[in-house]
């Protein structure tokens, strides 16, 4: 495992530090939640008990971007954050969350994590603009994206098939602007 050099960001509840070969543990004890899979894309029905070599993966997909935060609270991981297709020359990425501990939803958390992230993009990485995919049908990332400043700027009908079920996705864009006004 190797390490990228990229910054702890500091919260007031949350903390983004980078990922580490200790986190295999913690990563297995949090296990794969149907609900929360779905929340991902995943067939809940299709979710199967996380095992160790899949905890070992998901930490080592962590190490090797480039941009990937681990989310801790009180010293416990809760999910990780990323940056990703980063575009230098345009000043923008895509941004994606997940919070994999189902006694950490709807605490605000993911919030602070996008909020911390968003202002690293910005202000460290001079960025101008994030963009994410959110599940239509996600109505608490949905809002969490649009406490941070994220606006639906397009829907994509149709474009996850879940199980036997097809879903839309919301695009959702935040400029560096955006976050500026609500600071």
């Amino acid at each position: 495992m190797t390490q990228h050099n990229r910054p702890t960001l500091q919260g007031l509840r949350v903390v983004l530090r980078a990922p580490c070969a200790d986190d295999v543990a913690a990563r297995f004890a949090l296990g794969n939640t149907p609900e929360i899979q779905a929340m991902f894309g995943a067939d809940p029905s299709q979710v199967r008990p996380i095992t160790q070599h899949a905890a070992e993966a998901w930490v080592q997909n962590q190490i090797n971007e480039t941009h990937s935060w681990i989310i801790e609270v009180d010293d416990h991981l809760i999910g990780s954050v990323r940056l990703h297709s980063v575009n230098h020359a345009d000043q923008r990425a895509n941004i994606a969350i997940g919070i994999l501990d189902p006694n950490a939803l709807g605490k605000g958390y993911g919030t602070e994590a996008m909020q911390l992230l968003a202002h690293h993009a910005f202000d460290t990485l001079g960025l101008h603009r994030l963009t994410c995919r959110v599940l239509a049908f996600n109505d608490r990332a949905t809002a969490a994206y649009e406490k941070v400043g994220f606006v639906v700027e397009g829907r994509e009908r149709e474009s996850a098939l879940i199980g036997k079920t097809r879903h839309d996705d919301l695009i959702m864009g935040l400029l560096s602007s955006d976050l500026e006004a609500r600071s």
